[in-house]
C-alpha cells in the first residue's frame, strides 16, 4: 500500500505523520487490496484574525481497483481531525467490502438455481 502524506498551509511533523500511518493500519487490516492512499492535512486561517477558531482539516483519497473513496474531517485540533478522517475511511472501506462480498454470493446463487433445472422442467412433455 502506497501512502502519501502532504500538508497545505501547514508543515507535516513526524508526530502527525506517525499518527496518520497508525490510524491507516486499521483501515488496511479490514481491506488488503488498497492500491494507494493520499492524505492532505491543511490549516484554514480564515476567521482566525477576527477571534474565530482555526480549522484543521484532514482529507484522504483511497484508491482500490475500479474505485476511489474520498473523506474529509474538520476539527479544531489536527489530531482529532486525523482520528475522525480515519474512522470515516474505515467505515467506507468496510461498506465497500460488504458490497463486494454480497455481489459474489448473490451471483453464485443465481447460477446455482439454473444449473439444477433439467430440460424436462423447462419444456413440458406433449
Amino acid at each position: 500500500m502506497n501512502v502519501s502524506i502532504s500538508g497545505h498551509h501547514i508543515s507535516v511533523t513526524e508526530a502527525m505523520d506517525t499518527a496518520v500511518r497508525e490510524k491507516l493500519v486499521k483501515v488496511e487490516r479490514h481491506f488488503d487490496q488498497i492500491q494507494s492512499i493520499q492524505v492532505i492535512l491543511s490549516l484554514d486561517n480564515s476567521g482566525a484574525n477576527d477571534g474565530g477558531k482555526k480549522s484543521h482539516k484532514a482529507e484522504a483519497i483511497l484508491r482500490v481497483s475500479g474505485q476511489e473513496m474520498f473523506v474529509q474531517a474538520c476539527e479544531d485540533d489536527m489530531y482529532k481531525a486525523i482520528n475522525e478522517m480515519a474512522d470515516k475511511l474505515d467505515r467506507q472501506v468496510r461498506k465497500y467490502k460488504t458490497r463486494q462480498e454480497r455481489k459474489k454470493t448473490q451471483g453464485a446463487g443465481r447460477e446455482g438455481r439454473y444449473e439444477d433445472l433439467t430440460v424436462d422442467d423447462v419444456v413440458p412433455a406433449v
